[in-house]
């Protein structure tokens, strides 16, 4: 070879649809035959954008952030926020795609969601995070649309951020995270005056507010003499058209916040200063109201963990079929197979999950789900989200790892899988908030005992095969052990189920998981379709079940074992 001559192929995206059988597998299975013939062409036109013109997009948009301007050239505070023609052009794509859309229309009734996350599993990827903004709409919708009754204003609202014509589309922004924290809004600071003209002005300051140069954003304040604490909160709707001079009223914009990755969405601190908005809900109704936003956003985020991974994956294979090392293609070593396998494994588990849940969300928003289905929302919905969130990072710095040197290399764009993957774990709310979550749905829902009993009945469905007989008793065994543990939290001390509630969480979600693979894999053996999935889907199934832990019991001693390693109490024995 001469010397200098040689230069490394780029891995490659590809077609995210036409290339991604345990996609187009798990739909086959979860839809019926209509919505799947008619939603195929949808998704494959999607697909094919997503490789294309979104990914070019994308990277357009993150090579040009957005920048704020405070004053104008008089010096006239007007706290513009300048984005790239990049990002404006992913916002009307999402509008014609119908991201949000799509679950209100309800082509294919329930299994709309089903078919609307499977569209974020290719959108999200090529999106330089704009599937963020996409979210909150998506949240502040679904909470309208319980709302909006006969209220103009509010029906109006909905209409636009439901709509699939861009220019008539709105986005949503969610502020809800002060100084005094982020998961705990009970310490909200912002306060409503009411407003000569009937309405309300906010005033407080907001240190970390997604999606600023939304139309509009759902946020939280007091009302005069309202309690301290989270039953003192109201939830309004905040309108955020500008004045004639380009300025939004009652609004200073202090900085935009210089991130770890996202860096193409607008993300500012800034303070309301008597900012108009509209009381929705009741009175003190506020955290009650704002959960269902929270439930929609929480599902979005799992599922682009799932297509953050898929696309991590997708670019390690595609690299591993381009590079020698050692004299060979780094798929042909065994020991980088065995890798990617691992990664195919976590991104195939997850979209499984996230395909489970819009199927239970889209049956209980058409009031089609029975009481057993809401109570497995409920508890998975939270699961999903921090399952999926850690998995994408691990992914995502596995991926980079197989890339070597050039991995850690910001001009490949590689960088931004990890970057950008580790919020998943962050917003809507952090790993250990949402464990504590999963908690109250088991303890005030008695949520965990019909998801088990379902986990059970799908087990028993399967049909016997040789090659999975061992995972099922496997999955079976641990769906007992997570029931004998979540009685036994009745009796333990606060501060143990505590303690425990991320490994249990993590338990359920992995055991979840090992039978949504198992129906996936045992469905694939039949599938006339699906023959060249069939062996993955049932390696993936067995490969899971493997290594499904038992759920964590903690006790006291433990307790005072992490007191010690943190300096709490002096380590004795």
């Amino acid at each position: 070879m001469t010397h200098g001559a040689f230069f490394q192929d780029a891995p490659r995206v590809g077609d995210p649809w036409a290339d991604d059988a345990a996609l187009q597998a798990a739909l086959r299975r979860l839809l019926p035959a209509d919505v799947l013939a008619t939603a195929t062409p949808e998704l494959a036109r999607l697909g094919a954008r997503a490789g294309g013109d979104l990914l070019a997009l994308a990277d357009a948009a993150e090579a040009a952030p957005p920048r704020h301007v405070p004053y104008d050239a008089w010096g006239r505070r007007v706290d513009r926020i300048e984005v790239s023609d990049a990002w404006r052009a992913l916002d009307r794509a999402s509008a014609e795609e119908g991201m949000v859309a799509v679950a209100y229309e309800r082509p294919w009734g329930a299994a709309s969601r089903v078919v609307q996350m499977a569209m974020l599993h290719l959108f999200h990827p090529s999106s330089a995070i704009y599937s963020c903004p996409l979210a909150m709409t998506d949240g502040a919708a679904r909470c309208l649309s319980l709302m909006a009754g006969d209220d103009a204003v509010l029906r109006d609202a909905l209409a636009h951020l439901t709509s699939r014509d861009p220019a008539a589309f709105w986005t949503s922004g969610q502020w809800m995270t002060e100084r005094t924290g982020g998961s705990d809004v009970s310490m909200t600071g912002t306060r409503a005056e009411p407003a000569d003209d009937g309405a309300w002005r906010l005033h407080g300051t907001k240190w970390f507010t997604s999606a600023t140069t939304s139309q509009m954003t759902m946020t939280l304040a007091r009302l005069p003499g309202a309690p301290d604490g989270s039953r003192g909160l109201s939830l309004f709707f905040v309108p955020l058209a500008r004045d004639a001079e380009g300025r939004l009223p009652g609004l200073v914009v202090h900085r935009l916040k210089e991130k770890l990755g996202t860096h193409a969405l607008p993300t500012a601190e800034l303070t309301l200063d008597g900012t108009p908005a509209r009381l929705v809900g009741g009175a003190g109704e506020g955290v009650r109201r704002i959960a269902t936003l929270f439930n929609v956003t929480r599902v979005w985020n799992a599922a682009c963990a799932a297509g953050g991974m898929r696309r991590a994956v997708t670019l390690a294979r595609d690299y591993a079929s381009r590079r020698v090392a050692f004299g060979k293609l780094l798929r042909d070593h065994p020991l980088h197979a065995e890798t990617l396998a691992a990664m195919e494994v976590e991104a195939r588990g997850a979209l499984q999950l996230v395909l489970h849940v819009a199927a239970l969300l889209g049956r209980e928003e058409c009031g089609l789900a029975s009481d057993g289905e809401r109570a497995a929302l409920r508890l998975l919905t939270p699961v999903a989200k921090l399952f999926t969130g850690k998995q994408a990072v691990a992914v995502a710095s596995e991926a980079l790892e197989a890339f070597g040197g050039a991995g850690y290399v910001e001009d490949t764009g590689l960088p931004r899988l990890l970057r950008d993957a580790q919020v998943l774990a962050i917003w809507e709310g952090t790993t250990n908030v949402l464990a504590l979550d999963v908690l109250r749905a088991i303890e005030r829902e008695d949520a965990l005992a019909p998801h088990l009993a379902d986990l059970q009945e799908r087990l028993r469905a399967l049909p016997a095969s040789d090659a999975l007989a061992p995972s099922v008793a496997v999955v079976g065994a641990a769906l007992g052990q997570l029931g004998a543990h979540a009685a036994a939290l009745a009796a333990a001390p606060r501060a143990d189920v505590e303690a425990g509630a991320r490994s249990f969480a993590i338990a359920l979600g992995r055991a979840t998981i090992g039978v949504l693979l198992l129906e996936q894999a045992a469905w694939s053996a039949t599938d006339p379709a699906g023959a060249c999935d069939a062996a993955a889907a049932s390696a993936a199934a067995r490969r899971w079940c493997a290594t499904l832990p038992p759920p964590v019991a903690f006790a006291a001693e433990q307790r005072a074992e992490a007191d010690a390693l943190l300096g709490r109490v002096p380590v004795t024995g």
